[in-house]
């Protein structure tokens, strides 16, 4: 008797498992994590008829921790948060560092916003931009033309 190999093409079910599970569900490209597999932090952008409103969930985080600029077009949101802990308990030592960092950029419609009068605020847990646009740009309602 002799044992025949045969050649399944099934993927192994822990792989498959894992790859399923390991993931958002609906988010096949794991867009909210960097090259560095850590998190980024989601965004919604709302276009009105005089702004652009951003929303950024980053819970656990203060003010102080982000940094927001506008160079030229490219609108930036980054944070930086570092802790420390320490115990010193019988004998024994105990120190643990945690640090979060992230940066996301957004490219802005040319000669549309009024990048003088960008506002950001935190609350909640969620860091909130209103960006208005120029004059010029906002979406005005449609007017009635009279034939002559």
């Amino acid at each position: 008797m002799s044992l025949i190999k045969r050649n399944v093409n099934f993927p192994a079910f822990p792989a498959l498992f894992d790859d399923l599970f390991g993931r958002e569900f609906f988010n096949w490209n794991n867009n909210n994590y960097s090259s560095t597999s850590t998190t980024v932090p989601s965004v919604n952008i709302r276009e009105t008829a005089d702004s652009f409103e951003v929303e950024m969930a980053a819970p656990g985080m203060e003010k102080k921790d982000f940094h927001i600029s506008l160079d030229g077009n490219t609108l930036t949101i980054a944070s930086q948060k570092q802790q420390q802990e320490e115990k010193n308990e019988d004998g024994y030592s105990r120190r643990e560092f945690s640090y979060q960092s992230f940066q996301r950029s957004f490219e802005l419609p040319k000669d549309v916003v009024d990048d003088e009068h960008i506002a950001a605020r935190y609350e909640n847990g969620l860091l909130l931009l209103t960006i208005p646009k120029k004059e010029e740009a906002k979406k005005k309602a449609p007017r009635l033309i009279e034939i002559g």
